[in-house]
């Protein structure tokens, strides 16, 4: 296929409208909240009255109905704002998360939960991960029983991201245990489940960075969902999820990009008022070469995204890319953060300067949504044809 680097008029008017909304909210707003463990409800309500949080939500849902590619842009913009991960994090979800019960929902269930997620009375987050099982998805325990028109759902979940400041979870289920499954990825189900107090224990995990949004672990206790409640089919759950992998990795791959910018602006202003030795520090290539290698990196990792969003929105394979760009994003922008701080020598240790966050940040992106080492397994077994070797 054909792929354009031009911006379509759409896509420049949505880059340039989130770049100014973001001007609201500085550094010093993503650090105060990062320092005081506080979920971002300004920037929350801010996106939801620009219209952003529905963008690729169906318009007859009140939403835009736009595609992956304008999706990305606009969360690569909330990232390179400064807002980083924890910005990204905040509406990423909401923003294109949903794509499951989109696709896969009653139409019941999509017009009862998706305009309020729109104008952003509902929150959600995404529990798929557990304890024994990260990677390893098909050996999920969290079960799901069914009792006449109910299910009764007990398990455990680890970073569920968002999940102290939701009132609904998309939880993947195992409604068959593995070893009566027929393949390992059969008889698990999705369900947009009520965090309800009652059967639902919810623990902020302590973690390095993106302090702004909770990562939790979450405990179901024969907690009661109405058949009404799944998405789609019971046992096909798996599937419905694999839909959505390579567009998150897209988005992911923009949102690293986004803060790699981010991280080189700030340490290309520093170096141009920095003098040392009676001369400005940015004058000497020891400072140059990595800045520059590193936005050439982030560049070619950022290309290798739009190709990915390209395909996505068209209807084509993309599993390649997607891994492959945020393999690329995930190292450049880590890249990127290490060689900002660097740059700031000992001021970069200090908050003030906002590089040691992105530094922590960035490093997020080397282990989720998939490890480094899982993707070049990927691509050596699927590119390659080499043995599968795990």
């Amino acid at each position: 296929m054909t792929i354009s680097f031009d911006l379509t008029d759409t896509q420049r008017e949505i880059t340039e409208s989130v770049r100014q909304m973001m001007r609201r909210f500085p550094d010093q707003y993503w650090a105060e909240k990062e320092d005081k463990h506080e979920f971002p409800h300004e920037f929350y309500q801010a996106f939801v009255e620009a219209g952003f949080l529905g963008a690729a939500i169906p318009q007859e849902y009140g939403g835009s109905g736009l595609g992956l590619m304008e999706v990305a842009l606009m969360l690569g913009e909330v990232s390179a704002s400064g807002g980083g991960l924890g910005a990204a994090s905040a509406v990423h979800l909401s923003v294109f998360g949903m794509t499951p019960v989109v696709k896969y929902g009653s139409e019941a269930m999509k017009r009862k939960y998706l305009p309020k997620i729109v104008d952003g009375s509902l929150h959600v987050c995404f529990g798929v991960t557990e304890p024994d099982a990260g990677t390893d998805t098909t050996s999920i325990t969290t079960k799901a029983v069914r009792d006449g028109d109910h299910y009764v759902i007990s398990g455990k979940k680890i970073w569920t991201s968002k999940a102290a400041e939701s009132q609904k979870c998309l939880l993947l289920t195992r409604t068959t245990p593995r070893e009566q499954a027929a393949r390992p990825s059969d008889g698990m189900t999705l369900f947009l489940v009520d965090l309800d107090p009652k059967s639902v224990t919810i623990r902020p995990i302590k973690k390095m960075a993106r302090n702004s949004v909770s990562s939790c672990e979450v405990f179901y206790d024969q907690l009661r969902v109405h058949e009404s409640d799944r998405v789609g089919e019971e046992g096909k759950g798996f599937q419905y999820l694999l839909d959505g992998l390579n567009a998150e990795r897209i988005l992911v791959s923009f949102e690293a990009v986004g803060l790699g910018r981010a991280a080189i602006n700030r340490a290309t202003e520093y170096a141009k008022n920095r003098k040392v030795f009676g001369r400005m520090i940015g004058q000497n290539q020891s400072i140059q070469f990595p800045l520059a290698e590193s936005l050439a990196k982030l560049e070619a990792a950022h290309l290798m995204a739009l190709k990915g969003a390209s395909l996505y929105d068209a209807g084509q394979s993309c599993g390649a890319e997607a891994n492959m760009a945020l393999y690329l994003a995930g190292a450049a922008a880590f890249e990127a953060a290490d060689r900002a701080v660097q740059t700031h020598g000992g001021f970069g240790y200090a908050s003030e300067f906002h590089v040691e966050r992105y530094f922590r940040e960035t490093r997020l992106w080397r282990l989720a949504p998939i490890s480094q080492n899982l993707i070049l397994a990927y691509i050596a077994e699927r590119l390659l044809g080499l043995p599968k070797s795990y």
